[in-house]
């Protein structure tokens, strides 16, 4: 049996990681996304900025990460329906798109994704990964249940998910009322059942 080899440099200081990010959640909410920098971020959270830069490549990566990963880290619904699973998971989006760091964050980081295509892949590749395998999850609890077929084409629902909480929430503005998931997840669960 071979070993795998043990990981190079010190390890992950896992208080080190959330004070990170908690500080860079708190100085969006309070400065914007434009005026928060990762030495104020390192300063605020007790650390020096190399150890911000091993963790992330720059300020858009630290900030998506303290703003819109709530949800990816969330227990998995298990409500025993698909429409009841999506309502909880379409709340939580709404919840994280409504705190203030994420509106504050919103703009800049949307300008910074259109500027540089390398960073998008990056955020859809690394952040999103885990989103789409707790929805592959879902879906395939939903499957067993009967719900759905197995072709249920999950990046698209995905998308179509946080689309819609992203249009209501940061295009429009519309301040969400408790039947907007609901309404989301009927739709959804809806387009996707099992004919």
């Amino acid at each position: 049996m071979v070993e795998a080899p043990a990981p190079r440099g010190r390890p992950r200081d896992e208080r080190s990681h959330a004070a990170i990010v908690t500080a860079a959640a708190e100085l969006v909410a309070e400065v914007g996304y434009h005026a928060t920098s990762v030495s104020a971020v390192a300063a605020r959270a007790g650390v020096g900025k190399d150890t911000v830069y091993r963790r992330w490549s720059g300020k858009a990566g630290l900030v998506y990460e303290a703003v819109f990963t709530v949800t990816d880290n969330s227990p998995l619904p298990d409500t025993g329906s698909l429409e009841g699973d999506l309502r909880v998971l379409v709340q939580g989006l709404i919840d994280e798109f409504s705190a203030p760091a994420a509106a504050a964050a919103l703009p800049g980081l949307l300008a910074d994704f259109a500027a540089d295509p390398a960073l998008r892949d990056s955020i859809r590749g690394t952040f999103l990964r885990p989103a789409r395998e707790r929805l592959l999850e879902l879906f395939a609890r939903a499957e067993g249940r009967g719900e759905t077929v197995a072709e249920v084409p999950d990046t698209l629902v995905l998308d179509a998910l946080v689309g819609t909480v992203f249009f209501h929430l940061g295009i429009i503005g519309e301040r969400p009322d408790r039947d907007l998931a609901r309404r989301i997840a009927a739709i959804t669960a809806k387009g996707i059942e099992a004919r």
